[in-house]
């Protein structure tokens, strides 16, 4: 039955920045699923381990800074102590700095590209390598963005991260398809999020926005848990370097 494909029983995902917004609605619809979690956070989830536990699933709590690689193969060492496999990463952890580009400051331009490129792409390895060792593949989906696609105003550090990102998603697919590692992104339109608080609470801007969003509303985290659950599950296994938008109609506009 083709349902059988979505169903994610038995399954461990590791999910980064998982304490709020966009990464708790992933890892809630993964855990509804099926998944163990292991959520990765630079601050305890309190609510989102009450969320998971509440579905039935484990989860497993680290204590890590992605502004830097140190702490990743730790991460890894970890999430198979517990539950002796990892078989989805979900790459959601990233922050944004805004300010003019004539002014954009050096620490503003490292610390985005540190946690949202940088520790993304390795992450991405060390995982990929224990997918390749278990010998059964994996599922390893990045957090794109509109910005991806788009320059955007105020934010180039954030922007130069994202066009990454949608670009090294394309790169490991080509690369780890062969060992059944299966690389896709998600692009969150404008999402109701920590990160969107200050353009929200700009009267004119948010005007902006939903007058250009078909959809006419910001995303909620739950709308990234359907993508999410998909591409993670075998019903996504011909899919491979292919970023998925989620943004209301904003690109078709």
């Amino acid at each position: 039955m083709i349902l059988n494909t979505f169903n994610l029983e038995g399954k461990v995902a590791i999910v980064t920045g998982c304490d709020t917004g966009l990464g708790q609605g992933m890892a809630l619809g993964l855990a509804q699923a099926g998944c163990d979690i292991v959520g990765v956070n630079i601050v305890e989830p309190t609510e989102t381990i009450e969320k998971i536990k509440a579905t039935g699933r484990e989860f497993l709590d680290i204590r890590a800074n992605l502004m830097k690689t140190d702490d990743i193969a730790g991460i890894v060492d970890q999430a198979v102590t517990q539950f002796g496999k990892i078989d989805i990463l979900v790459n959601n952890a990233g922050i944004i700095r805004r300010n003019d580009a004539i002014d954009f400051s050096e620490q503003d331009w490292d610390d985005v590209m540190n946690i949202n490129i940088k520790s993304l792409f390795f992450m991405s390895q060390a995982v990929a390598k224990q997918f390749i060792s278990q010998g059964h593949g994996g599922k390893i989906i990045n957090i794109a963005s509109m910005l991806s696609y788009q320059g955007g105003i105020r934010v180039p550090s954030y922007t130069a991260s994202k066009s990454g990102v949608m670009g090294v998603t394309r790169l490991m697919a080509n690369e780890w398809a062969k060992h059944n590692i299966n690389v896709n992104a998600i692009a969150p339109g404008y999402m109701a999020t920590n990160n969107t608080a200050q353009l929200r609470a700009d009267e004119k801007r948010n005007a902006e926005i939903l007058e250009r969003i078909p959809a006419d509303r910001w995303g909620e985290p739950a709308d990234l848990a359907g993508p999410c659950v998909f591409l993670a599950s075998d019903a996504a296994s011909y899919v491979n370097g292919y970023t998925v938008a989620v943004d209301g109609g904003w690109l078709a506009r």
